[in-house]
């Protein structure tokens, strides 16, 4: 059964400088107000993660924390609308009345909104299972540079082939339009969940133990490997591990559990030591992912290797089924790692989420599609007024 939150009538609120939203329509107003003043806008959702992403110049924020609520959601469809201010926390109480969850666990709190998710791309452990926000997200709204407010894709999973703006969009940090609300898919909760920790003797160990894990005859929601400093932080022991989570029928998971024992003695884990790796980073870090090809990930490990003396402020972990290597410095540490990543990216690709802006302009430089980004930019958004770029302009996220 379908349940709908009502449109509440309202004006833009302005606190102090910066102007709150509580409907589409007051975000086209100020978006056409903005670029007949030539006064650029900041886009953000609750607020949480305005120092991740490219350098933006001096503009107004724009909140979109009142933009809040479920639309609809249709548990028999398994499909939601909600919102772009709606935190991932209030989608997890509704969707959890009806066993069924969205598999999207970016890094950070579940206090972090639907949109900012969708407009970072950003995706967490699950991810290796099943995929980032371009494959949760079946629809969007959206209000462009100019004012104008488009719809993207639809309510239901199976949408009419055409140019995918949905994809576009997602990803797009805010520069080609604000994202005011978001349908996705769900998924039914399994039956079981549970995880397995497997030690590795040493780092050389790893090609084996991702190669041994991907033949293994199971199905995970999540493989992922950890430093032994965050091993230890986690309650993980001191050692370099696998992180297994797995997940069903309470048959299939027997199964599942003997086919890990190629891999090594498997210790069974709390399910919340998931939580506690997507909240790990320290305020004021320094956050950069590098990635390569999956079978290549032994190599973009020890790539994101940082000096022994700085390993105690730096934390490792990999997805190895994407090929990344996500390496969070904590503060004393970011000179050393912004170093070891632009040697690194000579043999990968470097992704930074929280960086200084000297390593996102070295990184835009290597973006092989920063100008069809730019144009693209030019298309939806040709006053330049939403995230205005502080440095180079940025390209949507991979």
């Amino acid at each position: 059964m379908a349940r709908l939150a009502g449109r509440a009538r309202g004006r833009p609120v302005t606190a102090g400088a910066a102007a709150r939203v509580r409907l589409t329509e007051d975000v086209a107003a100020l978006v056409r107000d903005a670029v007949a003043r030539r006064a650029p806008l900041r886009v953000a959702g609750r607020g949480q993660w305005l120092d991740a992403g490219p350098p933006t110049a001096p503009s107004t924020p724009l909140a979109l924390d009142a933009l809040a609520g479920i639309i609809a959601y249709t548990p028999g469809d398994l499909t939601l609308t909600a919102r772009a201010g709606t935190t991932l926390a209030d989608i997890a109480a509704a969707t959890a009345e009806h066993d069924q969850w969205l598999t999207l666990d970016p890094f950070g709190s579940d206090d972090g909104t639907i949109g900012a998710t969708v407009a970072t791309a950003s995706a967490g452990p699950l991810g290796h299972a099943f995929g980032t926000p371009r494959d949760a997200v079946l629809g969007l709204e959206v209000v462009t540079g100019e004012g104008a407010i488009i719809r993207t894709g639809g309510r239901v999973v199976k949408n009419v082939a055409g140019f995918d703006l949905t994809r576009l969009f997602t990803g797009s940090w805010g520069t080609l339009g604000v994202i005011t609300e978001v349908t996705v898919r769900l998924r039914a909760r399994p039956e079981v969940d549970e995880t397995w920790v497997i030690a590795l003797p040493h780092d050389a160990a790893l090609a084996a133990a991702c190669r041994a894990a991907r033949e293994a005859a199971i199905a995970p929601m999540a493989v992922e490997v950890v430093d032994a400093e965050l091993a230890s932080r986690l309650g993980l022991g001191g050692r370099t591990s696998l992180l297994v989570r797995l997940a069903g029928a309470a048959a299939s998971l027997r199964a599942q559990r003997d086919a890990l024992r190629p891999l090594g003695d498997a210790a069974a884990a709390p399910t919340t030591v998931w939580h506690a790796l997507r909240t790990i980073e320290p305020p004021g870090s320094t956050t950069l992912r590098l990635s390569h090809l999956p079978d290549r990930i032994a190599d973009t490990w020890r790539l994101a290797q940082p000096p022994e003396h700085q390993r105690p402020l730096v934390l490792r972990h990999a997805t190895p089924s994407r090929g990344i290597v996500r390496v969070i410095a904590g503060p004393g540490a970011e000179d050393a790692v912004t170093s070891l990543a632009l040697a690194a990216a000579t043999n990968c690709t470097l992704i930074p989420e929280r960086a200084p802006a000297t390593l996102w302009s070295a990184a835009a430089q290597r973006m092989p599609n920063a100008k069809l980004a730019a144009r693209l930019r030019r298309t939806f958004d040709p006053a330049a007024v939403l995230n205005p770029a502080g440095g180079s302009p940025p390209a949507p996220r991979a």
